[in-house]
């Protein structure tokens, strides 16, 4: 149960930093994404990219 919180959260942040390449694509407006502000600064946590795009890398490794 621990790895896959690391895992998840590795994933948030990697998605987070990666997230103004990543809406070219439309990866980070999906509804499950949450996009808010806090103290002047905007927090995004892509929880529905990151299912997406874990998802998708999973499929990709089961094929080869």
């Amino acid at each position: 149960m621990v790895r896959w919180f690391i895992t998840i959260f590795i994933a948030v942040i990697v998605f987070s930093a990666a997230l103004p390449w990543l809406e070219k694509f439309g990866i980070g407006r999906l509804p499950g994404d949450v996009r808010f502000k806090l103290f002047g600064k905007t927090i995004f946590l892509p929880f529905a990219s990151t299912v997406l795009l874990s998802t998708a890398i999973f499929l990709l490794a089961r094929l080869f």
